[in-house]
């Protein structure tokens, strides 16, 4: 008996050391030749990204931001390819907050075809993620954030949201999720169902609790979890599903007053509508060793509760 408490233990005990050194991807960074940077193009169809070294001295990082934004608007010469921006659209330049870019383009980026819109925010996200200090960028249209085909703002993108043979066809499909969220009074969940857009290289755990962070879409509802919350990390092993947020999820559901286990459970019953998943392990920067709200502990094994959910 002792020896099998000790090995779950010692399993259990390198698994969270494991997700907490490799959480945060932009701690992670790529390793390649110095001053080598990979531009993204179209291929002559048009329906997917290819790549094109650019050498370059500079380490400025808004420099070198400048000189990849020229790049991705020019294309090599003698190569069957093109740029990923379309050639009416006009580029008004950018600005830089810690580790995002914010590009500004004028009203037609509105305009783009939708596959051709994505295409184009991938090569944009894949070609300067690639900065020092770069991690994501944000794109406004028209002195207007991007939004989604819901009318939501698609707020950060970073490079690893795209696989590197992305195109319109094969690279995203449209899923039905049902997601719990709470009313003004805090204290049930009830369901919404929405349809989501996405990168099929995101797994289901990972698209479920970034939904939720978005929050509710019908008005009736209201969040569960603060919307400034990062998702460091999911990993889904076996039926149990780990979840590695950073400390902006103790916060419960921001200025909402609700009751302590809404939050926990509006995430373990969303994640369990997803086939497969039973259990949910939360952890907030790797440590599971954490109470939420003062009041559960998280250092235990959520189920689905039914209890919590209210009536139509």
């Amino acid at each position: 008996m002792w020896k099998k408490v000790i090995w779950s233990t010692a399993v259990s005990l390198l698994f969270f050391a494991a997700l907490f050194l490799t959480g945060c991807r932009e701690e992670q960074p790529e390793i390649r030749e110095s001053g080598a940077y990979q531009v993204y193009y179209l291929d002559s169809s048009g329906t997917k990204l290819v790549s094109d070294q650019y050498q370059t001295d500079t380490e400025d990082t808004d420099l070198l931001v400048e000189k990849l934004m020229t790049q991705l608007r020019q294309v090599p010469q003698e190569q069957d390819i093109q740029s990923a921006l379309p050639e009416r659209l006009e580029y008004r330049g950018f600005r830089r907050e810690e580790m995002v870019v914010y590009l500004y383009f004028d009203d037609s980026y509105n305009s783009i075809k939708a596959e051709r819109e994505i295409l184009c925010r991938a090569a944009l996200a894949k070609t300067l993620t690639q900065i020092p200090g770069v991690s994501y960028i944000n794109i406004s249209a028209g002195e207007q954030p991007l939004l989604d085909g819901k009318g939501q703002p698609v707020g950060m993108i970073a490079g690893s949201d795209f696989i590197d043979s992305i195109s319109d066809v094969n690279a995203y499909e449209k899923t039905e999720l049902t997601l719990y969220f709470t009313d003004e009074n805090g204290k049930l969940l009830y369901p919404e169902t929405r349809e989501v857009v996405h990168n099929v290289n995101t797994s289901m755990a990972q698209l479920v609790v970034e939904e939720l962070i978005k929050g509710p879409e019908s008005f009736s509802l209201c969040p569960t979890v603060p919307p400034e919350t990062k998702l460091l990390n999911v990993v889904v092993n076996g039926t149990t599903c780990y979840v590695n947020f950073d400390s902006t999820f103790l916060a419960g559901s921001g200025s909402l007053a609700v009751e302590d286990y809404i939050p926990i459970y509006s995430i373990v019953n969303s994640l369990a509508e997803v086939a497969g998943i039973n259990k949910v392990q939360f952890s907030v920067n790797g440590s599971a060793d954490i109470r939420f709200r003062d009041a559960i502990s998280l250092d235990t094994q959520f189920e689905r509760n039914l209890d919590y959910i209210g009536g139509e």
